[in-house]
């Protein structure tokens, strides 16, 4: 149920980061949501277990959401950056 959350979280911050805050724009709203999907699992199955406490199978973390939606965010941020430097 984890996953699904922070998939959403980061398919949610892709989408918002193209339609309000235009990053990719030169590449679509489905690579927005792809970057900020795959970055918001990257960030809540990896990245969250090494800075917060791991919560009891099948509970519920705010933190790991939190993780997930920042690495989410982060990576849209570089995606931007790269397509802006090197147009791929």
């Amino acid at each position: 149920m984890d996953i699904v959350i922070w998939v959403l979280a980061g398919a949610v911050l892709g989408w918002v980061g193209y339609s309000y805050l235009a990053f990719n724009e030169a590449r679509g709203r489905t690579v927005s949501i792809a970057i900020g999907a795959m970055g918001g699992l990257l960030g809540g199955k990896i990245v969250a277990p090494m800075f917060t406490a791991a919560p009891l199978p099948g509970d519920f973390s705010l933190s790991a959401l939190l993780v997930a939606s920042a690495v989410a965010a982060a990576a849209l941020a570089v995606g931007n950056l790269v397509h802006a430097r090197w147009g791929v």
